[in-house]
């Protein structure tokens, strides 16, 4: 690669400055949560219309909260797995606003990864 330093600044195109038509808004939260079978996962909506979803084995739990996650500023999805004890586990979370389909596409990829454990 070379550049060139008798034209400073960076290098682009009128098209690549053109205002884009980003994803925004909520969107359908059916598009995070028909991901989830009842027979592999607990599903409680509870008396706020939060819905909780864990996994049988316990160690996966997301959260959707419409009108935001309480103690939170704005929390409106939580995904989280739980560790071994080798490994941390890990958590994500998303405010109102982040598109559904953004949410759906990082349940999707973390759905993708489980694998029985096989005893030692």
């Amino acid at each position: 690669m070379t550049v060139d330093l008798a034209q400073p600044g960076l290098s682009t195109t009128v098209e690549a400055l053109r205002l884009r038509d980003w994803r925004l808004g909520a969107g359908q939260p059916t598009k995070v949560l028909d991901q989830f079978r009842d027979e592999d996962f607990k599903i409680v909506i509870d008396d706020r219309a939060d819905v909780h979803i864990n996994s049988r084995d316990g160690r996966f739990y997301l959260g959707w909260f419409p009108d935001g996650r309480p103690g939170t500023d704005g929390e409106g999805w939580k995904l989280a797995v739980t560790g071994t004890e080798k490994v941390l586990g890990y958590h994500v979370s998303f405010d109102t606003e982040t598109p559904a389909e953004v949410v759906a596409a990082t349940v999707a990829a973390v759905l993708a990864t489980p694998r029985p454990v096989r005893p030692s």
